[in-house]
């Protein structure tokens, strides 16, 4: 039975992979053993996406890549979002720059997406986990915590944006 759920977790995730959208659905948190979490009872999101980073942290940098064989970074994004938060959203940077709504860096709240434009077309995202604290996959370092004010993510900074409706 627990194989079969393997499975099933697994082909919804590579379904994921091939989407060309996402819808945006209300969050329904789960812990790593997958059961539906109420954040106000049993975890905040902050220690969901430690949970998530813990399990991940390392992970090397791969372009395409959506396990922990190697994932970029807006393949960390879309599984941390669909797997811990209960949101499907879109697979790449470009599309994940589009959904929620944009707030201020001073609005940041754990679970809101972060970007930069690392490049002149390159675009980058991670999820803020809070304290000036994102968590993204860096090509040098793989899946890693970063600083918001480090000087090179300050200079780089795009816009963030929120999923949730408050």
């Amino acid at each position: 039975m627990t194989r079969q759920i393997l499975c099933a977790l697994a082909l919804l995730t590579l379904a994921g992979c091939a989407s060309t959208g996402g819808s945006l659905q209300k969050p329904t948190p789960v812990t790593s053993r997958g059961d539906a979490v109420d954040l106000t009872e049993r975890q905040t999101v902050h220690s969901i996406l430690m949970d998530q980073y813990a399990k991940w942290k390392g992970t090397p940098h791969r372009m395409g890549g959506m396990s922990q064989n190697g994932v970029d970074c807006s393949g960390l994004v879309h599984r941390t979002f669909l797997a811990r938060l209960g949101h499907d959203i879109p697979r790449t940077t470009r599309r994940q720059a589009t959904v929620g709504r944009t707030i201020s860096r001073d609005q940041l709240r754990p679970g809101d997406l972060v970007f930069f434009k690392t490049g002149y077309k390159t675009r980058h995202v991670g999820i803020y986990t809070g304290d000036q604290q994102f968590f993204h996959v860096s090509s040098s370092q793989g899946v890693s915590l970063s600083n918001l004010n480090n000087r090179y993510w300050a200079s780089n900074y795009w816009h963030s944006r929120r999923l949730s409706g408050d």
